[in-house]
């Protein structure tokens, strides 16, 4: 062991780094420290408390993106209320965060995965006391990122520049390689944020939603950041809403809160539409049934005459899939799901099942709209990584959880991602354009889990109203 240092750290805090001349030597040295830590002053978030504080918070009125009236929900023939929960989530990279930092006296070079290595650099200059053009960022392949990556207080490069320069004061004038644990990555933060969704929608015997009215809570990822002045808009941070009402022409009252916590949290792969998506279409899938309209048929009826792009997609998932032209297997049932992310819309049609009470996703058929296909292997790469992902999030044990301020999951043994025996057939389909391409990198999460739910809900008679799926 070199040295152990007291550096500054990301948000305010103060931590202890150990160095040493490889990893297991530092984590080693680490494990034998008995640190005292200072949390008086510090908000000891609890998931269980936090969740009946959203739920008061939901009852108050607050900002609206959507003001529409709300008079027809006492009149509606039909209607429907529910609630959802969304848990904080860890990107949980392949690779740990990591970066080596390289000084001299007036020059620095760094290696890393980024995201943002502008941004990086920028944030290494100033705890270095640099000028931007003396910091050179050598961008690594990286393991995963899914946004966690590109922070907005860059907190890896700034970590490893505090750690480097500590280590230099101290004498040892070597590269030094900053490296997370994967219980560092994983209790550390950033996380995508915790939601709590409400809805009351009121509709007749057609399906036709004669009023709408929903409320989001959830901290705000743009807030404090440099993405704020343009991205928050009287009290509601965009990143949260993006993905509600659109396509769909709904008369919707949609109120916004965004409550203070003390857990980090940050863009993840594909933001909002990680529950936004799954709201709008579970719901529509219930407002299908309790007409009895098959769900294709009723979001088609709902695109009329526009949204070309996503009624191409979706006749694609359909076509390709065999629905309503193919008999299942005994006890499985399909599940369909449309959504546009980041000027892409990707449609599934999947095959689902439970087994021995756990859900299962036996096959999943998509159609791509994302404009010209440059390089189609890579977007069926892109989909194909993106619904694993979206997967993930719906198998048991797939949530961050807090107790008395302290993350309570370390591990892949703790946090649930899908394994190579969860993961379903794939068929993916573009739909032919010669229009400008858009992205492909995000788009293919949000509707999978909404689409796996509404397989399962046809299954059990139950709606999924939670994530991960909880069918008990």
């Amino acid at each position: 062991m070199k040295a152990v240092l007291r550096v500054p750290l990301d948000r305010g805090a103060e931590g202890v780094a150990v160095v040493a001349d490889g990893y297991w030597q530092a984590s080693q040295g680490r494990n034998a420290l008995k640190v005292e830590w200072d949390t008086s002053a510090v908000e000891k978030v609890d998931s269980e408390k936090q969740l009946a504080q959203f739920r008061e918070i939901a009852n108050r009125p607050g900002p609206r993106q959507f003001d529409a009236d709300m008079a027809p929900l006492e009149t509606a023939p039909l209607s429907l209320e529910a609630e959802f929960v969304f848990p904080y989530l860890a990107h949980a990279a392949m690779e740990p965060l990591n970066c080596t930092v390289r000084l001299s006296d007036d020059r620095a070079e760094i290696w890393m995965g980024s995201q943002s290595a502008g941004l990086d650099a920028g944030v290494a200059a100033n705890v270095l006391g640099l000028k931007p053009e003396q910091v050179v960022v050598n961008v690594q392949t990286s393991g995963g990122g899914f946004g966690r990556r590109f922070s907005s207080s860059s907190d890896t490069a700034m970590e490893a520049c505090q750690i480097a320069k500590a280590a230099r004061s101290a004498g040892l004038n070597a590269p030094v390689r900053t490296l997370w644990s994967r219980e560092d990555d994983m209790r550390g933060g950033y996380y995508r944020p915790t939601h709590l969704h409400r809805a009351r929608i009121g509709f007749d015997k057609e399906g036709n939603v004669l009023a709408w009215d929903h409320t989001i809570v959830g901290q705000s990822i743009l807030t404090g950041t440099v993405f704020e002045k343009f991205q928050v808009k009287d009290g509601i941070d965009a990143a949260t809403t993006e993905g509600m009402r659109s396509p769909y022409p709904l008369p919707m009252r949609l109120t916004v809160h965004h409550p203070v916590a003390n857990v980090p949290v940050l863009w993840w792969r594909s933001v909002g539409s990680t529950h936004t998506a799954f709201v709008m279409e579970t719901l529509l899938d219930d407002i299908a049934r309790a007409t009895d309209q098959d769900p294709v048929a009723y979001r088609m009826k709902m695109f009329g005459n526009e949204h070309p792009r996503h009624r191409d997609a979706l006749q694609l998932a359909v076509d390709k899939s065999g629905y309503g032209s193919r008999t299942l297997a005994e006890g499985r049932a399909w599940g369909v799901a449309v959504h546009e992310s980041f000027s892409s819309v990707v449609a599934y049609v999947v095959e689902a099942s439970v087994v021995d009470g756990q859900p299962k996703l036996h096959r999943v058929t998509a159609g791509v709209h994302c404009n010209l296909a440059v390089n189609p292997r890579t977007v069926e790469a892109q989909v194909q990584g993106a619904a694993i992902m979206g997967l993930s999030t719906c198998l048991a044990g797939a949530e961050i959880t807090l107790k008395d301020g302290i993350v309570e999951q370390g591990n892949f043994s703790e946090f649930t991602v899908a394994r190579i025996t969860d993961v379903p057939e794939f068929d993916v389909n573009i739909v032919p354009s010669a229009d400008a391409p858009t992205g492909m990198g995000e788009p293919g999460l949000p509707p999978l889990a909404p689409a796996f739910a509404n397989a399962i809900s046809r299954l059990t008679g139950k709606p999924v109203r939670q994530m991960p799926f909880n069918l008990a």
